[in-house]
């Protein structure tokens, strides 16, 4: 199954398949999103869900429950389960 992912504000838009991390598919579709640790502890990956459905792939990622309840995740750390928009202001395109 694969996820339709755009990103705001710029309409970037990739495809992540289900068990990939959005910062992977991200990449693999020549998108960059900030990124450093990769591992849920830095936040310098740090967007918000604005519709769809995404989770953590790790029980205790670098977000606070405050922050998870107004859809802040870490996209190297995070899998869509539906398609999804996601806020991402520093979002590029390698091109």
């Amino acid at each position: 199954m694969s996820y339709s992912i755009v990103l705001q504000p710029s309409g970037l838009r990739f495809t992540a398949e289900a068990g990939q991390s959005l910062l992977r598919a991200a990449e693999d579709a020549g998108v960059v999103l900030p990124s450093s640790c990769r591992n849920g502890t830095c936040r310098t990956c740090l967007c918000q869900v604005r519709e769809g459905e995404v989770t953590h792939t790790l029980e205790w990622p670098g977000v606070t429950r405050e922050e998870r309840a107004e859809g802040w995740i870490l996209p190297c750390v995070a899998e869509a389960r539906s398609n999804a928009v996601i806020d991402a202001p520093l979002a590029a395109s390698f091109d």
